[in-house]
């Protein structure tokens, strides 16, 4: 684990295919756009090159990461940060960690993950979500339903598995995209 190429400063993510520039913009891509949190972003301007996968993606992703329902938001920011640190997404780790630490003001979680590997100790709520959700990225064929276990013993409900589980393989997917259609740009003294 290398701790310097990951980290809590905003990373930026440079595309290796064209964008799709706002002002050339079809009306069906426009419309996608519009319904991206971040539609200048050049990641969803280069999604939008296959608009229709683009307007499936974003209410999916909403629906998994910010629905005020079951698993807190600020844990799957946690399992998200986990699978790309897996994954070795350092865009994605970057953005997650930053929400993570909005919402819970505990850089020190973050940190430890990044210094010492998702092994690090942690409460056993978080050290559980962490667990699973490096398990179901490394190894997903392994998984049985005894790894459901160790979450129900912190007192995580079936819609809390659920949305966990969604979280981890939304994020298998979306560091897929942004590791083979672009790099991330490091802050100035960021190794």
């Amino acid at each position: 684990m290398n701790a310097k190429r990951f980290t809590l400063e905003a990373v930026e993510w440079a595309p290796w295919l064209p964008p799709v520039t706002l002002q050339t913009a079809t009306p069906k891509q426009r419309a996608a756009l519009d319904n991206s949190p971040q539609a200048n972003s050049a990641y969803f301007r280069t999604l939008a090159n296959d608009v229709d996968s683009l307007a499936e993606r974003l209410p999916l992703f909403h629906a998994v990461m910010y629905v005020p329902r079951g698993l807190k938001r600020a844990e799957r920011e946690l399992a998200t940060v986990v699978v790309s640190i897996i994954n070795g997404c350092v865009y994605c780790s970057s953005v997650h960690a930053r929400r993570f630490v909005e919402l819970t003001k505990q850089p020190e979680i973050i940190r430890a993950l990044y210094k010492q590997g998702v092994d690090t100790k942690l409460e056993p709520r978080l050290r559980a979500i962490v667990d699973y959700a490096a398990k179901l990225t490394r190894e997903p064929a392994t998984m049985t339903v005894a790894d459901l276990a160790p979450l129900r013993a912190v007192g995580l409900d079936d819609l809390e598995i659920h949305d966990l589980t969604n979280a981890v393989a939304m994020f298998a997917n979306a560091n897929r995209l942004m590791q083979t259609l672009g790099e991330p740009v490091m802050p100035e003294g960021a190794a």
